[in-house]
């Protein structure tokens, strides 16, 4: 049995195992014991220091959520109700919503949006949905008690305390130290059994929180340091890329090991010099991906980002210096010519159980001109999984398919099956001048095809080039349908001249480009951007269709600046 399929069998069975242990009376009778004695007779004493949450809210998001309505990005999902009963079960499990939906609700992110609408009525909301959410999770559950929501919910409710709970009554502080202190001896037992990548980095946030906070735990935030620091090796690359790639998740670690930084330096405890070190690593790998528009790149799960949210963060870890021209662990490359820039997925997809959002897209690219894009990845989903499986494919991105397929085969599982095992990159530096030369074998156990793609951006970045070179090895036994994608950010205008044979981009800000191809057959089709919300905007895609009827085929195309 192959070593992936073999370890996910074992992961399969591992969690199935954890799973029937934990949702036995015995079990949550374990949590349960011994909890009346050692919280003593002022629950809310046992909280011996109160580390803040440092970040911004959204007010709008907190006025939706008093209105009754809970928000994720640009969505709304009311709040239900059940025997005149403000919340219950139908509010914190509807029926129909992805878990997307529920793992932002369990998670009581939203408590940053009522603080910063602020005032009694949000203070109100926080506590009484609160309260009644630990009325009715007093037990394990498969999805809501997973050791990444655990995690948050504990660190949220604490970095949170000081404005929904410290002026609340007895009953409420002591059912809520009650329930934070049975989901921390559950965490504590589980953590490694049901997540990996971020949601174990949330984990070990939330064990570190509990152990800094209740008094005489000590013993957890031992645990959480020596499991964050077994999780940095595996998943923070040396450059200070995250282990999935993508760079949103780059984002949402610097911030867990910020706020653990801070909740460690508030209780008096030393910090880790590996600590010190991932964040700024970490916060160099973000500004690597930050365009001239002060957004993100648009690289596998995920969305540009809001400006204040990428400012807020680096801001706080203090992030300086060069911007790197590449991430070599991360598999990533930077061309910067004048006000041109190239991004390039240059390394091959993650490796399991850190794939499952991952794009089927290697050796694509996307390309800038000052703050504006030209060339984009098609992006991201946020919430809905059918956009997020469309988006996933090759063909949502700026590369070349053969067949209609991905380069990548994309499980029902949301893992990869089939995919490269061999990505070279070759970079080549002059003053004025980038040239890169990169290639897959994606497509070897399907047709026996080698993808070689070079890059050229030179004379002053106004002149970007690339040709696309198909090579089989085990000759050609019938013709291959290729299609080479460009696909343009909707602010660019195009339309195809020289009977369809070139095409005229215009930028917002007046400058147009000139994009000539050889080889193929060239034609404009509809396309769709995600860069932010849950709302796709139509955009246009240049399009090269051609066959591959020999053992090799090449494309050739170049994008020039025009009126120089």
């Amino acid at each position: 049995m192959p070593f992936n399929l073999a370890k996910q069998l074992q992961s399969k069975l591992s969690a199935k195992a954890s799973a029937l242990a934990f949702n036995s009376v015995l079990y949550n009778w374990t949590l349960q014991w011994s909890l009346d004695w050692s919280l003593g007779s002022n629950p809310a004493e046992n909280l011996i220091v109160i580390p803040t949450d440092c970040w911004k809210g959204d007010l709008e998001k907190g006025r939706w959520l008093i209105s009754g309505a809970f928000s994720l990005e640009d969505m709304q999902l009311e709040i239900h109700t059940l025997n005149n009963k403000r919340h219950s079960l139908s509010t914190w499990e509807p029926e129909g919503v992805h878990d997307n939906w529920l793992k932002h609700m369990h998670s009581f992110d939203w408590l940053r949006d009522l603080r910063e609408l602020g005032g009694d009525t949000a203070r109100k909301q926080a506590r009484d949905m609160t309260e009644n959410w630990t009325s009715i999770y007093k037990r394990w559950n498969p999805l809501i008690w997973s050791s990444g929501l655990i995690g948050q919910r504990i660190a949220n409710w604490i970095g949170f305390y000081n404005f929904f709970g410290a002026s609340a009554d007895e009953n409420f502080q002591d059912n809520l130290i009650r329930s934070i202190i049975v989901q921390a001896k559950h965490l504590a037992r589980s953590i490694g059994t049901d997540t990996h990548g971020i949601g174990t980095l949330y984990a070990a946030k939330g064990l570190i929180y509990a152990g800094i906070c209740l008094s005489g735990r000590e013993l957890w935030l031992e645990q959480g340091l020596n499991i964050l620091e077994k999780e940095t090796d595996k998943q923070i690359l040396g450059d200070g890329g995250h282990i999935s790639r993508s760079p949103e998740q780059i984002l949402t670690a610097l911030r867990i090991f910020f706020d653990i930084r801070s909740a460690l330096a508030q209780g008096g405890y030393p910090v880790p010099a590996g600590i010190e070190g991932t964040i700024s690593n970490l916060a160099q790998a973000l500004r690597f991906f930050r365009y001239p528009d002060r957004h993100l790149a648009l690289f596998h799960d995920t969305q540009e980002t809001p400006i204040d949210t990428l400012d807020e963060i680096l801001r706080r870890v203090n992030a300086r210096g060069k911007i790197l021209k590449a991430l070599p662990k991360s598999g990533y490359e930077r061309a910067n010519i004048g006000r041109s820039l190239l991004m390039v997925d240059a390394a091959a997809p993650p490796p399991f159980p850190y794939d499952a959002n991952a794009h089927a897209a290697p050796l694509s690219f996307e390309f800038c001109y000052g703050k504006e894009r030209i060339f984009v990845n098609c992006g991201h989903h946020p919430i809905e999984p059918d956009w997020q499986d469309v988006l996933r494919s090759t063909a949502a991105h700026n590369s070349v398919t053969l067949d209609y397929r991905n380069i990548c085969e994309i499980r029902s599982d949301k893992h990869f099956g089939r995919k490269p095992r061999k990505i070279s990159v070759h970079r080549e530096d002059k003053k004025d001048a980038v040239l890169l030369e990169l290639s897959h074998d994606g497509y070897m156990a399907v047709n026996g095809v080698t993808h070689r793609r070079k890059l050229y951006l030179g004379d002053h970045g106004h002149d970007f080039r690339g040709e696309e070179r198909l090579n089989c090895s085990i000759g050609l036994d019938k013709s291959i349908d290729v299609t080479l994608r460009f696909h343009l950010h909707p602010r660019v205008l195009v339309s195809l001249i020289q009977d369809g044979t070139e095409a005229l981009l215009r930028l917002p800000g007046g400058s147009g480009w000139r994009f000539f191809h050889n080889g193929g057959r060239m034609e404009l089709e509809n396309s769709i951007y995600l860069g932010q919300g849950s709302r796709a905007r139509k955009t246009k895609q240049i399009v090269i269709h051609g066959k591959m009827e020999s053992d090799q085929a090449v494309i050739k195309w170049a994008l020039k600046r025009e009126g120089l």
